[in-house]
């Protein structure tokens, strides 16, 4: 069993900063990619920051340069790192890994629950 926990949502004026975060924990043998998704009201979830587990990393062109996604391997979690906040980025901000559970030959996709990020003054 394996669970996805995220943390750090909350309200934030324009212009702010907020830090999420999201431990993978449980029956882990090992940790692919890890990556942020955000899903807005009335829209599709997409993409926002992927990880490898070397640190490469890739993100969505609306948040270049403003967020920053990375890693602490040690402890199965990574970290979202948001400045310059708009209204725009207002949406539930989903955590996904790709994790080997341990006793199993084979990757499996998980999400976390959701948290709110709400950029509002």
């Amino acid at each position: 069993q394996v669970q996805v926990v995220e943390s750090g949502g909350g309200l934030v004026q324009p212009g702010g900063s907020l830090r999420l975060s999201c431990a993978a924990s449980g029956r882990i043998f090992s940790i692919n990619d890890m990556a942020w998704y955000r899903q807005a009201p009335g829209k599709e979830r997409e993409l926002v920051a992927r990880i490898t587990s070397r640190g490469n990393t890739n993100y969505a062109d609306s948040v270049k340069g403003r967020f920053t996604i990375s890693r602490d391997n040690a402890k199965n979690t990574t970290y979202l790192q948001m400045n310059s906040l708009t209204p725009g980025d207002t949406a539930v901000y989903y955590c996904y890994t790709i994790v080997r559970p341990t006793s199993r030959p084979y990757e499996y996709q998980y999400w976390g629950q959701g948290t709110q990020v709400t950029v509002s003054s």
